[in-house]
């Protein structure tokens, strides 16, 4: 999958590793072939992961709020992040 389909702020399901079946929001398109992933729980948004996009389920789903603010350059709260991803579950 090409960085090209998807954005900041979409919603993200790991495949492999030890997050397998959690859920995250992309943060940052590193390449590629990386994103920066962060679930605001375990993965804080001060030390997002670092995951090959080949080992994300990506759902067809954008979080506006939490997009448009990571592209103002705005971080949003580890907590509103958490809040965020109760709802979607």
């Amino acid at each position: 999958m090409l960085s090209s389909n998807l954005n900041v702020g979409q919603l993200v399901e790991a495949s492999c590793g030890r997050d397998q079946g959690d859920l995250f929001f992309i943060v940052s398109i590193v390449d590629k072939d990386y994103v920066l992933i962060s679930d605001g729980k375990h993965r804080k948004l001060d030390k997002p992961k670092l995951k090959k996009i080949k080992h994300l389920n990506v759902f067809n789903f954008v979080d506006e709020e939490v997009r448009t603010l990571l592209q103002k350059g705005e971080k949003p709260t580890d907590s509103f992040l958490r809040a965020r991803l109760y709802k979607l579950k």
